[in-house]
């Protein structure tokens, strides 16, 4: 199942630390079969707020985005960006081919029915 590493992240000022991580961070994740989906590319807001700039990475499965965020090679960089860059990053699994979300709908009215 693939995973993806997706980050909303704060504007932030210039620094050359940031610069740094931009250079280096590809070379982190590559081994784990991760690739840029989505990097910093202008997003548009239909619902709520979601300031800042949106990063996702995708991998094979969550077994390697987890491989890769704790990873030696990563962490020794990630200060780079954390010292200069708040935002929020998780680790999510995706779904399956073909899912429906028909299964959700059902475990919905079954709790609120009091099931």
């Amino acid at each position: 199942m693939p995973a993806y590493a997706i980050a909303r992240l704060q504007d932030a000022a210039p620094h050359p630390d940031i610069a740094e991580y931009l250079d280096r961070i590809t070379a982190t994740f590559t081994p784990y079969g991760g690739r840029f989906l989505v990097h910093v590319t202008p997003h548009e807001t239909v619902e709520g707020t979601w300031p800042g700039a949106v990063v996702m990475i995708g991998f094979p499965d969550l077994p390697q985005a987890r491989a890769w965020w704790n990873s030696p090679d990563y962490q020794e960089i990630a200060p780079l960006r954390s010292r200069h860059i708040e935002g929020d990053i998780i680790l999510v699994e995706g779904v399956p081919e073909g899912y429906d979300p028909g299964g959700a709908a059902k475990a919905v009215r079954e709790a609120a029915a009091g099931e």
